[in-house]
């Protein structure tokens, strides 16, 4: 049995309609049909190599934007009391109780939501059903890479469009890349920028983009950030999906999360190569700690506020330096060592046994650095002070 023959009649007349050959359908009927995991193509360097991660054996592990700590109480317990109906796929409703907190949360309709394994699947996917070797994808540079692989995988041509002077989305220069765009890629607050896109620029480009393109706004690192959310965004246009994961300020990032907003028509295109498979599939406890996570609202605020004071702490020491620190609102930042390699200086702070995070190429002298605890944070400040003198 040929890949190809785990997608439908439908899935792959629609993919040859876009431009793909025939030789294309078990490419990636093989990434949806079989089970295999789109986020594969977005791995770090390290775990597509053979090489081991170096973050479990550092004593400070800042470089991967994680929360510092696990889920919220009421998360982990319901997690625990879960444990022992595991042997049932779903005990009673949880996808269905999920989806209902992200209703009442997101104040949204029932039909709009779809929860996934964090949002690494979902992100790949919307990216394969809708970009297309006649339909690219315009992404911002530096943001999170994992859509521009994808659609380079995927043979779809891909625009990155530089930042704006304050470091947001340049959504008309997105749009002039490329006109004729299948998808477009919001990230905000953007990784590795921790800045936000104004939900007004977002607007002005659903309006003006090109009918039957797709823009999608990832807001991962939204909690951390505290402003408005573009929720509202995929109730009122067919054509845009919101996306979120709880493996950011919800602790959950090994128990894998997500979910994405928009019209019922999109998800059941995305859904299509694997019958909902992948969506269905989570497990009973990853999806209970997450229900019993999201209407934390008091809990979330206090982690949020946590998070503020040792970024604030951090930044003021780094300014109190000399040190060049671009402006964030989420909990990672971006250090420019102007004369030094990014690289260089992972290198540096690993001999500290401090694991800080990458930089991107549009700006090699720039790394990222997660938030972590108020601890870590003054680890890596005397850390810091070491290594440069």
């Amino acid at each position: 049995m040929t890949h190809s023959t785990y997608l439908n009649e439908e899935s792959q007349d629609d993919l040859m309609s876009r431009g793909f050959a025939r030789r294309d359908l078990a490419r990636i009927a093989a990434v949806f049909g079989v089970g295999a995991v789109a986020a594969s193509i977005g791995r770090p360097a390290w775990a597509s190599g053979g090489v081991p991660d170096p973050a479990p054996t550092a004593k400070v592990r800042i470089g991967a934007n994680e929360c510092w700590t696990g889920p919220l109480a009421p998360g982990a317990l319901a997690a625990t009391k879960m444990v022992s109906q595991g042997n049932r796929y779903s005990p009673q409703d949880q996808r269905g109780d999920f989806i209902k907190a992200v209703m009442a949360v997101e104040n949204v309709p029932y039909d709009h939501v779809a929860p996934w394994p964090g949002s690494s699947d979902p992100l790949c996917r919307s990216v394969i059903t809708f970009c297309s070797p006649t339909k690219g994808l315009v992404t911002a540079d530096p943001t999170f890479e994992l859509a521009g692989r994808t659609a380079a995988w995927l043979g779809a041509p891909v625009k990155a469009v530089p930042l704006t002077a304050d470091y947001t989305h340049d959504v008309k220069a997105m749009l002039a890349a490329n006109p004729d765009a299948g998808l477009y890629y919001i990230c905000t607050p953007n990784n590795p920028t921790g800045t936000i896109t104004p939900l007004a620029d977002i607007e002005w480009l659903i309006a003006n983009k090109p009918a039957g393109s797709m823009v999608l706004i990832d807001e991962a690192y939204t909690h951390f950030a505290g402003v408005p959310v573009a929720s509202y965004l995929a109730v009122k246009h067919d054509d845009v999906i919101v996306m979120r994961t709880f493996s950011k300020l919800f602790g959950m990032a090994g128990l894998r999360v997500g979910y994405i907003i928009t019209n019922p028509k999109n998800i059941a295109k995305m859904m299509r190569y694997d019958g909902g498979m992948q969506s269905g599939a989570l497990p009973v406890t990853s999806i209970a700690c997450a229900t019993a996570s999201l209407t934390a609202a008091p809990l979330i605020a206090a982690r949020r506020a946590q998070m503020q004071t040792a970024r604030g702490l951090t930044l003021d020491h780094l300014k109190a330096k000399g040190i060049d620190v671009k402006p964030t609102n989420a909990n990672m930042f971006m250090i420019d060592w102007k004369t030094k390699k990014a690289s260089e200086m992972q290198a540096a702070f690993r001999k500290e046994s401090i694991e800080i995070g990458r930089s991107w190429p549009i700006w090699p002298t720039v790394s990222r650095v997660t938030v972590g605890s108020s601890a870590e944070m003054k680890a890596f400040c005397t850390a810091l002070d070491k290594i440069v003198a």
